[in-house]
């Protein structure tokens, strides 16, 4: 299980189940089980503390901005 924080203010977003070993690139929308302090305005996800834009909503997933998020936590293996 991943926490997804925010890089500029280090706010916790959300928690992701990631499997595999690969980067993280998209986050399905099924796999977060809880939202902290993040929010959806238009087509984004920003983080409430500093309006920093972490991913863009498509149909399942987001779309992640890799300069945007750091994580912690364990992926689970395959």
């Amino acid at each position: 299980m991943l926490t997804i924080k925010c890089s500029k203010c280090k706010t916790k977003l959300f928690k992701y189940k990631k499997i595999g070993q690969g980067r993280v690139l998209r986050c399905w929308k099924n796999k977060i089980t809880r939202v902290y302090d993040g929010e959806v305005r238009g087509n984004s996800f920003v983080c409430k503390s500093c309006d920093n834009v972490i991913a863009e909503l498509k149909d399942d997933y987001l779309d992640m901005n890799s300069d945007s998020f750091t994580y912690t936590g364990t992926k689970i293996r395959k």
